[in-house]
């Protein structure tokens, strides 16, 4: 906690060109491009990074096929080039998977207009990635045997991308490297106001691990609270011409379905489109599309309900779902941008996930409303651009890039040295992917720093909770780089092991308490019974 803790001392001393608030996917690149180009930033967040909306999606980094049957065009073009630009610049992390999209006999569209739609996608995504294919009935058998084929006439197969790792850790790369380049970062800690007094926002603060008080001061106020930047605003009198208006989303997370590396899409009794999503040795089921009124949402029996009929209707399993397969769920809320009052007959599913940031140059005030990760890139260079036009503010390094894996010539230094070490030898039998590549895709240049503590060390490299792929030398870095301040920090945020094994098995675990006495040193046993009191 060291990092945090001096961090936490520099807020209160120093003084700011920007405070944003909100450390999800919005607050994460705003602060990454914004530090890189010579702004002094200050990151808050009142709980962990991503551990709101920001941790809850299905994974996916996708160009919004489904708006193209509202005729959304402009948006469906901006988040391909958007999804394009991720492939690119994180080729370990946003990878292409195929989604196979199974056509239900007397749906309202007929198979050739999808067929068309997916064509239609791909010249929009201008042809990156692999073409669309027709599916015949005696293909999608061949494929997916356990399809329930009764129900299905044929489908076609398209690509969009998807995040090898969490989405939640992707968020925190953005903090750790909003960190490497000078923002003043911490978590738990909770703007309660702000007032903007002498061309001055004034921000009231308080640590919540340790109920301290303080006041944060900076020249511009961004608020990047995702769901709750509407509360925010009222919090600090702003008024703006967007709100948010909610859909619940969820997801429910079980031992492996299919052994096909590709997406199932259906869609569901309602209409919508339903997933099947791969996740290692692991399905991510999902999702729903609910409207409610708070930003505050949880999985209710209706709601498992829901997307365990569902996919027990489309596949013939040895054994249908039930809830006892359950390992673990994701529920978030989607903040959905609207202007003024939303209409209550509006078709609910048919609003988009595009971001809208407003601007209020006379108090120095930015809101970023709604986006989803796939456009996360484009929040960070609007941003930029709001804060260096709209508000008249000086980036000292306007054309810096701020995004993207280390050059190739550190790469090629890693490579050559796991090569060396011969790292994929120790790689554990249970590990879905080599250590080499791993590494890299998770730490990025700091992965040179674990292959020394290995070299150090052989036994840096074993694996130190059983049934994960996390090594000890991992979780040494986590714990001096990362800011964990709770053991669910690390379990869900930082790794996905929280997602991947169910509570009792971590609890069971020989090596949770020697990753606690790691991260927490002698806090250990109370961080340990802080995590799973809670959830027994």
């Amino acid at each position: 906690m060291l990092l945090r803790d001096s961090n936490i001392v520099r807020l209160q001393q120093e003084e700011f060109d920007v405070a944003i608030i909100g450390g999800g996917i919005n607050g994460a690149v705003s602060a990454a491009a914004l530090s890189a180009r010579g702004v002094k930033v200050a990151l808050i967040e009142r709980g962990d990074f991503a551990c709101e909306t920001s941790q809850e999606s299905s994974n996916l980094a996708w160009g919004g096929i489904k708006y193209l049957e509202s005729f959304e065009f402009g948006l469906v073009r901006k988040l391909c080039r958007s999804r394009n630009h991720l492939m690119k610049h994180y080729p370990s992390t946003v990878k292409e998977i195929r989604f196979l999209t199974t056509h239900a006999k007397g749906f309202r569209q007929p198979r050739w207009m999808l067929y068309l739609g997916t064509w239609i996608y791909w010249l929009m995504g201008n042809a990156f990635t692999q073409k669309p294919r027709w599916l015949s009935l005696k293909q999608m058998r061949s494929e997916v045997p356990v399809l329930a084929e009764s129900r299905f006439d044929g489908g076609i197969e398209y690509s969009d991308a998807y995040l090898h790792d969490n989405d939640a850790r992707f968020v925190f790369n953005f903090v750790r490297s909003a960190l490497n380049y000078g923002c003043i970062a911490a978590n738990y800690v909770e703007s309660l106001g702000a007032e903007y007094v002498d061309d001055q926002w004034n921000i009231a603060a308080v640590d919540r691990i340790s109920g301290q008080e303080f006041n944060l001061k900076a020249g511009v106020l961004l608020n990047t609270c995702g769901p709750y930047v509407d509360a925010h605003n009222r919090l600090t009198g702003q008024k703006t011409e967007y709100r948010h208006v909610f859909s619940k989303g969820i997801h429910l997370i079980v031992d492996r379905i299919v052994p096909l590396p590709k997406v199932l899409t259906f869609f569901a009794n309602d209409g919508r489109m339903f997933f099947a999503i791969p996740m290692g040795p692991k399905t991510c089921i999902g999702t729903t599309d609910g409207r409610v009124e708070s930003a505050k949402a949880k999985v209710n029996p209706e709601d498992r309900r829901f997307v365990l009929d569902n996919i027990n209707e489309r596949l013939n399993l040895s054994e249908p779902l039930s809830e006892n397969d359950i390992i673990a769920e994701r529920c978030g809320v989607r903040p959905l941008v609207v202007r003024g009052r939303v209409d209550e007959a509006v078709d609910w599913v048919q609003l988009s996930r595009k971001h809208v940031i407003e601007v209020d140059a006379q108090r120095a005030h930015i809101s970023v409303f709604g986006g989803k990760l796939t456009d996360c890139l484009n929040v960070g260079e609007e941003v930029c651009a709001h804060f260096s036009k709209g508000l008249g503010r000086r980036l000292i390094y306007p054309h810096k890039r701020w995004y993207g894996e280390p050059i190739d010539t550190i790469r090629d230094e890693y490579l050559h040295q796991a090569e060396l070490m011969k790292l994929d030898a120790m790689t554990s039998p249970d590990s879905s992917e080599l250590l080499t590549s791993r590494l890299w895709r998770r730490y990025g240049a700091q992965a040179l720093g674990i292959l020394e503590k290995i070299r150090e060390d052989p036994k840096m490299a074993e694996v130190m909770i059983e049934g994960t792929e996390y090594l000890r030398a991992e979780i040494s870095l986590a714990a001096h780089r990362e800011m964990i301040i709770k053991l669910e920090d690390f379990l869900r945020r930082r790794s996905k092991i929280a997602l991947i094994a169910s509570t009792q098995k971590i609890k069971q675990s020989e090596g949770i308490m020697e990753a606690c006495r790691v991260l927490f040193g002698d806090d250990a046993q109370k961080k340990f019974a802080e995590y799973f009191d809670g959830r027994e």
